[in-house]
């Protein structure tokens, strides 16, 4: 209360000091003596402004190199090439445009200070000039725009069908990972049934859910495309794996998708980074709420035979959790024999009409 109470005693007095400097402009204009001289201070702010150009561009400059390799990991997915070819060019453009105005607005500022006797020249309207700034960036974006819209069109759309699927769930505040089973079918999944032990709401009355599995982490293969089917169960999230240039939002009721083609196996990547700790990972960079921090899944890229040899040793989640799966046996015998005996009444009920 007391802090508020400061805080309202100093807006008060910047009102009041503030009223009491108009109160001496107009005096001043009245009186016909409003005329005052500048002194140095209009040049020492036209001479901060290029020292705030010079100052903040160097610090600028050194901030970008400094952070550099913390902004780039490595790549370690095919199209990542291409995308970053883009992200750069991009950057490259508007980052030219970017210096190029600041260098004039700062250096205008110094150049055309407040001169006594100069006045400044009135320009309304060049049409040439109106036609060269509207039309060169309209180019410049328009080529932009289409060069981004056709790697995106080949990235979200349809995998090569020997792709690796599996199927992205965010949540708050972790990651839900499954794949296919043996049959290369994802089952059926209902958010009806979701609870402690089936998160994923898994329909074990899908012959196609029977075998699918939920890992404690990713394994993907080198050099073979993977589809990540992506989907929401609460929030916005945001599947990012930074080192293969994958972003894709996990929006809640309608799946997206994202396939890319790893390139370097986990310990490739460890190899190259000198780090025998580093991972790849999976992480949300939306903040989701206040367990966001958590949000970071483990993927490990294998060789393709080792890829492989961990599929065949995954378990399914029913042969996990046999108590969902004689639960859902129970609640279809009970649905099985109800049907019948509606079948064998529905005969009687015409008869006795």
């Amino acid at each position: 209360m007391t802090a508020l109470g400061i805080l309202l005693v100093l807006v008060l007095v910047l009102v009041v000091f503030g009223l009491l400097f108009r109160l001496q402009i107009l005096t001043s204009i009245f009186s016909g003596s409003s005329a005052r001289e500048l002194g140095t201070s209009n040049r020492v702010n036209a001479v901060l402004m290029l020292v705030f150009l010079v100052v903040g561009g160097a610090a600028f400059a050194w901030s970008f190199g400094d952070n550099y390799d913390k902004m780039n990991p490595p790549i370690a997915s095919v199209h990542g090439h291409a995308t970053e070819r883009m992200f750069w060019t991009t950057m490259i453009v508007i980052g030219l445009v970017f210096v190029l105005t600041q260098v004039l607005l700062f250096f205008y500022s110094y150049k055309y200070q407040h001169q006594d006797g100069r006045r400044a020249y009135f320009f309304p309207h060049n049409n040439k000039i109106e036609i060269i700034w509207t039309v060169i960036p309209a180019i410049v974006m328009a080529a932009l725009v289409f060069a981004g819209w056709k790697e995106w069109s080949r990235i979200t759309g349809p995998a090569p069908k020997d792709a690796v699927v599996l199927e992205v769930m965010g949540k708050q505040f972790n990651w839900l990972v499954r794949y296919p089973g043996r049959d290369m079918k994802l089952g059926v999944v209902n958010y009806r049934l979701i609870d402690a032990t089936n998160e994923f709401g898994f329909d074990l009355s899908d012959k196609s859910g029977l075998d699918d599995f939920v890992p404690g982490e990713i394994h993907v293969p080198k050099g073979h495309p993977v589809l990540l089917k992506i989907r929401s169960r609460d929030v916005l999230h945001a599947v990012y794996m930074p080192h293969f240039r994958v972003q894709m939002y996990a929006v809640p009721g309608m799946p997206t998708k994202f396939w890319f083609t790893p390139t370097k196996t986990t310990d490739e990547m460890r190899a190259q980074l000198g780090n025998p700790k580093f991972n790849y990972e999976l992480a949300c960079n939306q903040i989701c709420g206040r367990g966001h921090f958590a949000m970071k899944f483990t993927i490990v890229v294998d060789e393709p035979d080792d890829y492989v040899a961990w599929f065949s040793q995954q378990k399914s989640f029913s042969e996990q959790n046999p108590d969902v799966l004689a639960s859902f046996k129970q609640k279809e015998e009970k649905l099985v024999v109800k049907e019948a005996a509606a079948a064998v009444a529905t005969p009687a009920t015409k008869a006795s009409l």
